[in-house]
């Protein structure tokens, strides 16, 4: 898996944003089968950072109706990349 499939986006939302400045930690939607070492290389390569720790989480996909057809959001998989306290990611 290529490194550019592993990390899918950022997540730029209130709290990740908070996280990110106070403890150096960022949001990250990645690949469901990625695990802790490839998010970490992946992060590493692309951004040009020391990450110091990986935290994921699988998000289960909630039900939603369009009228009388009832579907399901995808899942997906959020990693939680904690960096060393020189470094730092520019998402804007």
């Amino acid at each position: 898996m290529e490194d550019y499939e592993i990390v899918i986006k950022p997540l730029i939302t209130e709290q990740s944003m908070h996280f990110a400045n106070t403890k150096g930690a960022y949001s990250f939607q990645v690949n469901k089968g990625a695990n802790k070492i490839q998010i970490r290389n992946a992060v590493e390569k692309l951004y040009k950072v020391k990450v110091k720790g990986v935290r994921t989480a699988n998000r289960k996909g909630k039900p939603r109706r369009r009228g009388r057809f009832i579907g399901m959001t995808p899942s997906w998989k959020k990693a939680v990349v904690l960096l060393d306290k020189d470094y730092h990611i520019d998402l804007f």
